[in-house]
């Protein structure tokens, strides 16, 4: 194909061919054309096809309809090429709370021929330099409300940033006086649409590359085979746009199927349950914290118009499955994705959801479970997840895409098993496996089994080196539920009546909260450097 793109970069910052995993396209749904421009199939067909009056984004007093989304793109897409100068394949970084101006943003460096960098709103000035400096990039556009670190981050660099969001800011200037007429680059579909920077649970971000075809390809095996929503529904959800499982969920599934999404530039569980009642929200997309949470929080709320609600992001414990269920009638749609992936590759639908198990291949895609050496497993076993499927991984100049890549598949870290009816079984992460005197433990395993008592509100489990005994022990680290009084000795004591008693924790520490990336994530790597450093809480 004929990249479009006049900035090279990108292009040439692509891991090698031999290191790129396999992909595959057997659905016909996944043969898309060679020339390509994602916004024109999620946005601009709708309008063109007469779906322009129909309501597309939604937040707090702001309703824009498809054909409003659409002028609104196209006039940033001119300032970004006429005002900024912007070449197709320039890199332009995002940044700001889910709202709609950040909806359009990410419409028009698309229309464009741009590449997105979608940040995390949080994200403070060193993990913003670190982006900067990694993907090269010399645009920017940022909400007003939140510049500041972005400010430090870009000081003494070449990067011209303008800012948007408070009605009299340098954008909406720009975007007054330019033309709601755009002509969508022709891009190739093979062209790099967006980078995607994955949320540090493990140390250094690592950048992610993605193609305008892989933008649709989600849509049409996720979206249409697994999530099956409608295009009468109403989407939100608490994940930012810069993380994929958001940008997906909240943007991308919506706007393909001509549906609406509400933008919530804060979704904790409280404010998430209110919205669902407010603007009869129809599918969510949260992590499991978030439904733990909410479900203490039915007796005052209306989730009359809910029927999807689909997790993904971390494990999803049976529990906090179950409970949801029990109180709601509504099954959890859990999934396994990764940004490397872009999204959900292994997920329930409403006809195989059952707690306990992530659900089954996502169709378009294939998984298996390999040994350390890249053999298929027998039913039941443990070990490595291994995919393949129209999207994966490819780093931007990283040495460790050789790791996630190997022979073609691609290996997100985690250990599974498969059962006979073809579902995936999450043991846990692969760097989460405890090796305690010969026994391998999982540690959400034991996170569940703490999880059951009621005094439990959050908890993670690590491994602590013991070098008197040359093992590990477990370590858990428990959140309080509020008012609760609850002693190490006796929560070690209930694991011990519900796992063997081997896989209980040997150590308990009381925490105020987990440490989380921004996406909700627990980063265990902070907890086990804890761990290794702190005195035994209990024996």
């Amino acid at each position: 194909m004929s990249s479009a793109h006049r900035d090279a970069f990108a292009r040439e910052s692509l891991p090698p061919i031999e290191q790129r995993p396999e992909f595959r396209f057997e659905l016909p749904a996944l043969h898309y054309p060679d020339q390509l421009n994602a916004a024109d199939a999620l946005l601009d067909r709708h309008v063109r096809e007469g779906r322009g009056d129909r309501r597309c984004i939604l937040a707090p007093e702001v309703a824009w309809s498809y054909a409003d989304l659409r002028d609104r793109a196209n006039r940033i897409a001119n300032v970004l090429v006429d005002d900024l100068g912007v070449v197709p394949g320039n890199r332009v970084l995002l940044r700001a709370p889910n709202t709609p101006m950040l909806a359009a943003c990410w419409f028009a460096v698309v229309k464009a021929g741009a590449i997105a960098v979608t940040t995390m709103p949080l994200y403070r000035a060193g993990e913003l330099r670190h982006m900067i400096e990694k993907a090269q990039i010399r645009h920017a556009l940022c909400d007003a409300r939140i510049a500041e670190e972005l400010a430090t981050a870009t000081d003494g660099a070449k990067v011209r940033t303008v800012l948007f969001g408070t009605g009299d800011t340098e954008l909406e200037r720009l975007m007054a006086a330019a033309s709601p007429a755009f002509e969508n680059v022709a891009t190739a579909a093979d062209d790099v649409a967006l980078i995607g920077f994955t949320s540090g649970t493990t140390g250094a971000a690592k950048a992610t590359m993605h193609y305008h075809r892989d933008l649709l390809a989600i849509c049409d095996t996720y979206g249409a085979r697994v999530l099956k929503a409608s295009p009468d529904d109403l989407f939100t959800g608490s994940p930012p746009l810069g993380f994929t499982f958001g940008l997906g969920g909240e943007l991308i599934f919506p706007l393909h199927i001509g549906a609406a999404t509400l933008m919530l530039e804060k979704a904790p569980p409280a404010a998430l349950l209110h919205a669902i009642g407010a603007f009869g929200v129809n599918v969510v997309f949260t992590a499991p914290i978030a439904y733990r949470a909410m479900t203490s929080m039915l007796a005052d709320a209306d989730i009359s118009s809910l029927r999807l609600c689909v997790s993904a992001g971390e494990t999803l414990p049976a529990p906090v499955w179950e409970a949801w269920h029990e109180a709601t009638g509504l099954k959890i749609l859990d999934g396994i994705g990764s940004t490397e992936m872009l999204h959900i590759f292994v997920g329930s639908s409403l006809e195989d959801a059952r707690p306990g198990a992530t659900g089954k291949v996502v169709p378009g895609y294939v998984a298996e479970i390999h040994d350390d050496d890249g053999n298929p497993l027998p039913l039941d076993e443990i070990g490595k997840i291994a995919v393949k499927g129209p999207t994966g991984c490819r780093y931007l100049s990283d040495e460790r895409q050789g790791t996630y890549v190997r022979n073609g598949w691609n290996y997100p870290g985690d250990a599974y098993s498969l059962d006979a009816e073809g579902y995936f079984h999450y043991v846990a992460r692969t760097d989460d496996m405890i090796v305690s005197a010969g026994y391998n433990i999982s540690g959400p395993e034991v996170e569940q089994a703490l999880l059951a008592h009621a005094g439990v509100k959050e908890c993670a489990v690590v491994a602590k080196a013991d070098p008197a005994h040359g093992t590990n022990i477990v370590k858990a680290f428990v959140v309080r539920d509020d008012g609760a009084a609850i002693d190490a000795d006796a929560l070690i004591a209930f694991c011990k009546g519900r796992i063997a008693p081997y896989k209980a924790p040997r150590e308990i520490e009381f925490v105020d909260a987990l440490p989380r990336t921004e996406t909700g994530k627990v980063q265990r790597y902070k907890l086990r450097a804890r761990a290794d450093d702190a005195a035994p809480a209990t024996g």
